[in-house]
């Protein structure tokens, strides 16, 4: 009951006041699944992105971090292609750094700040991580080129549920999102060539 009460208590402020470029939904029935988005920071070659998550909260939360992963994809030294996310924030000690004192709200700015500013050392993609550290021109052309496949792939997703039909706003229009990072998760995944992986 206790981890119940808190988690609507943290959803409630995330919904209220997001961080900036955050946005979390979920349901009242099912408070352990959410599902969250991140803007692509300006800036970044992930700028004009938007990234879904997929949150978990485990039973002994907050004693036990969320287990969170991308559902789409990125290029990126801490993120794998399964959307697994290398982050102390995201293990418990001694490896880890999370505490029952921190929330879903931090540990999404957490992976906000982890996009814009990628941890080379602590990699999960270890080819990527290489190319970070000693070609960052290529680096940060592959994952524009990776952002902007998604946006396009994006918006042609949605040309195509508009055809024949009056486009709608507000749920319409979040529903034709997350319709179209879901093919184009399958579609990256299938075509792009996936890079060696590590993490301590």
């Amino acid at each position: 009951m206790q981890r119940i009460s808190r988690l609507k208590r943290e959803l409630q402020l995330l919904n209220t006041e997001p961080p900036p470029g955050i946005h979390c939904s979920f349901s009242e029935e099912n408070l352990e699944n959410i599902q969250a988005q991140i803007i692509g920071g300006s800036g970044t070659p992930f700028e004009g992105g938007v990234f879904n998550l997929e949150i978990k909260v485990p039973d002994r939360y907050p004693f036990e971090p969320p287990q969170v992963r991308f559902l789409t994809p990125i290029y990126h030294p801490n993120i794998d292609s399964a959307g697994r996310i290398c982050l102390d924030a995201l293990k418990l000690p001694p490896k880890g750094a999370w505490r029952p004192s921190l929330n879903i709200s931090t540990v999404l700015s957490s992976i906000q700040l982890l996009m814009a500013e990628p941890n080379p050392d602590d990699p999960l993609m270890a080819d990527i991580s290489s190319e970070f550290k000693y070609s960052r021109a290529v680096y940060l052309e592959k994952a524009r080129k990776w952002t902007e496949k998604i946006r396009h792939t994006e918006e042609a997703v949605c040309v195509l549920q508009g055809e024949g039909e009056e486009q709608q706003k507000g749920p319409d229009e979040e529903r034709c999102g997350k319709t179209s990072r879901k093919r184009e998760a399958l579609s990256a995944q299938e075509n792009l060539e996936q890079p060696k992986r590590s993490c301590s």
